[in-house]
């Protein structure tokens, strides 16, 4: 079931505390935005309208970069207004579309609640995901006595809402209402649309103060997990004045011989980030079969295994490199080495390790026919 996704990024988050607005913050790593943009990508959104403030426009590219399918429309000085701002940049489709709309203060959408709403959604014009009220309400008036109110029936609306794009659209032109809608819910009730419950999730909590964000740090931690990868190559010798390994270029009386520039530890450094995130291995991506890689500067499959892997929303926390050679001397290089991987990477130098070891003058590394290399990374990415 096809649907468009509008997510509503133009508020200012004050509540939240000094600092940035909330949709740029960092949770577990990644701004807030993002857990939700990959959200609605993976569950298969034909087209994703970020709605921001003329200042958040340059955030918004920057807080999604690398991922596709989404565009920026500039938002209003109310949440309907900017809603509709969405809506009206989204791509002409027919009118009985789905639409979710989202705010993007939720980090925490995941694919089933957007089944369950698109579901619902075939018997009504909106949807939105919602969980009882289980705590005892009072209402607390001035000068009043405290009292308690039925929770009986009552439902905590949450977000993203689905709705046939035609109905919202229509549901929007026609608010007469002076008072702004909490949400767009309330826009089609008025417009007399009917609009369905869908099992909300616990964990589509709102960030909205300080200790909000605490709180979510805690359930990002629960909703990760951490992925092992392991890389491995070789290269023979041949003639030639340097050797490139790990990122760092090495005088030396033989080079490696290879389609690229043979730097084996960052083929096999590439492999691991490849093998962590199940996207196969460097020749997938940079066959050696392809001229435009002949000789080509390794640091390059490296970038794009690390894009690959932040664009599955994923984080590099370490990697290790071995290289297993008789020679050159590894060790007078290793710090610029590590420096080098840790630059590539965006890594903090205490997360990036080299190691170097020989075979005793055993196998094709001790008689100096070869170099290899290994490499072992830890990736965190959502569950």
């Amino acid at each position: 079931m096809t649907f468009s996704a509008v997510i509503v990024a133009a508020g200012s988050g004050t509540r939240a505390g000094p600092g940035q607005a909330k949709q740029w913050r960092l949770l577990a790593g990644k701004p807030v935005l993002r857990w939700s943009v990959e959200a609605f990508l993976a569950a298969g959104a034909s087209e994703i309208v970020i709605v921001t403030s003329e200042d958040g426009e340059l955030a918004v590219g920057e807080t999604l970069n690398g991922l596709p399918g989404w565009r920026i429309a500039r938002g209003g000085a109310t949440r309907a207004l900017s809603v509709q701002a969405g809506l009206s940049a989204l791509a002409a489709r027919p009118g009985d579309e789905h639409v979710l709309v989202h705010d993007a203060a939720r980090p925490f959408l995941r694919s089933d609640t957007i089944e369950r709403l698109l579901t619902a959604l075939r018997g009504a014009e909106g949807a939105i995901p919602a969980l009882p009220v289980a705590d005892t309400l009072k209402r607390a008036e001035a000068g009043a006595r405290l009292a308690t109110t039925s929770r009986d029936n009552l439902w905590r609306a949450q977000t993203p809402q689905a709705f046939r794009r035609d109905v919202l659209v229509s549901a929007y032109s026609a608010w007469a209402s002076t008072d702004e809608p909490t949400d767009d819910a309330q826009v089609v009730e008025a417009a007399g649309g009917r609009v369905m419950i869908a099992q909300g999730d616990p964990l589509l909590m709102k960030l909205t103060y300080p200790e909000d964000f605490a709180m979510a740090e805690r359930l990002a931690g629960a909703a990760r997990v951490t992925r092992v990868g392991q890389g491995f190559d070789a290269h023979r010798w041949g003639p030639g004045d340097s050797v490139w390994l790990c990122g760092v270029e090495i005088t030396h009386d033989e080079t490696l011989i290879g389609h690229s520039d043979a730097d084996a530890g960052l083929h096999a450094l590439t492999d691991a980030l490849l093998g962590a995130i199940g996207e196969g291995d460097i020749g997938d991506h940079f066959p050696p079969t392809d001229p435009q890689w002949k000789g080509a500067a390794s640091d390059k499959f490296l970038i794009h295994a690390a894009d690959l892997v932040r664009a599955k929303g994923g984080v590099i926390i370490n990697v290790d490199v071995t290289l297993i050679c008789e020679r050159p001397k590894i060790k007078p290089h290793r710090a610029a080495m590590r420096e080098r991987l840790a630059e590539i990477l965006s890594l903090p130098l205490d997360r990036v390790s080299v190691k170097a070891t020989t075979t005793e003058k055993m196998g094709f590394t001790g008689r100096g026919e070869g170099l290899a290399a290994q490499a072992v990374v830890a990736v965190e990415t959502p569950a």
